[in-house]
Formats: C-alpha cells, sequence, structure tokens
C-alpha cells in the first residue's frame, strides 16, 4: 500500500519531538548563560543571566559590568572540571540548542549561576527548579544580588526598545 506523501509527512510532523544526544567535550564561554561545545552553541535552560553589556549596582553605589563579570565566572567554573556533558532539551528560536549541563565532577553548571547569583531562575522555563537556590542566592547577596540590576530579560527587552517578552 502506497502511502502518499502529504500524510507521511502530517503523521511525522505530529509526533513528538525527540531530545538530542548528549552533547559533551570541552565548553568555551560565549556568555553568562551560554556556551559552545564542538562548534554547536547551547543556551543553558531555564536560567538567564545579564547581558555582556549590562551595567548592576555593586552595592557600594557603583556599578560593574555584571554581564562580563558572569561570563567570566563561568569560564572559571568550567575551567575546573573538563569536560562538560550537555542533556538536550529543546531548540531556541536562534536554532542553539537548550540544555541542562555538568562539569566532569557531576555539578550542575545551570543550577551553579543561579546559586552563585550570577544568573536568574527564568521561572517561564525552569518551572521553578532553580527558586529555592535563587533565594538563598539572594539572602547571601551572591552575585548580582549583593546590588541592583534589571532582570537579565527585562534589560534585553529594554536594549532593544520593545515590550518584554518575559
Amino acid at each position: 500500500m502506497k502511502v502518499p506523501l502529504f500524510l507521511l509527512a502530517a503523521v511525522t510532523l505530529a509526533l513528538p519531538a525527540r531530545a538530542a544526544d548528549p552533547v559533551a567535550g570541552r565548553a568555551t564561554v560565549i556568555d553568562g548563560d551560554t556556551i559552545e561545545i564542538g562548534g554547536e552553541r547551547i543556551r543553558l535552560h531555564g536560567v538567564d543571566a545579564p547581558e555582556s553589556w549590562q551595567e548592576c549596582g555593586d552595592g557600594d553605589g557603583g556599578t560593574y559590568r555584571c554581564g562580563k563579570a558572569a561570563a567570566a565566572a563561568l569560564d572559571r567554573f568550567l575551567a575546573e572540571s573538563r569536560p562538560a556533558r550537555c542533556d538536550v532539551v529543546d531548540r531556541d528560536r536562534y536554532q542553539r540548542l537548550v540544555a541542562v549541563c555538568f562539569r566532569a565532577d557531576g555539578r550542575e553548571i545551570n543550577r551553579w549561576l543561579v546559586e552563585s547569583g550570577n544568573a536568574v531562575d527564568w521561572q517561564r522555563y525552569s518551572n521553578g527548579a532553580y527558586a529555592g537556590t535563587q533565594e538563598l542566592a539572594r539572602v547571601r547577596g551572591n552575585g548580582i544580588w549583593r546590588g541592583t540590576f534589571d532582570l537579565p530579560c527585562q534589560a534585553r527587552a529594554m536594549r532593544a526598545k520593545h515590550k518584554s517578552s518575559c
């Protein structure tokens, strides 16, 4: 029996997307919430770090480039235990992989970013998976929590001069 091509395509599109195989290797930092392994850009799932241009209050009346600081902290954290492994969750609108990633010693990179105050729990995607970790970072004054900041997604929207879709 021959199945019409359009019917086969419709059935294939209706099937749930299968997550890609894990990606592993030496991770390089693109920014505070994006890494690259083997030429593949990977957006860290459920977290949002300040943009590289973004400034935050330092708690002492000054400002600092918190996005640049987040990227540098991530680079140091990754260097402590290589390689990294990422469990792919999805692809984003920029065709980057979206994943939960781990260092060679098993520490979750996404969670560490929130714990260290270098990113916030992006509840829209994480479903609050890092909410408790974020509250601890806030109480301890870790990273961006030691001063003032715009939520990273909101800062992006302000820079682009359009309504936030956070």
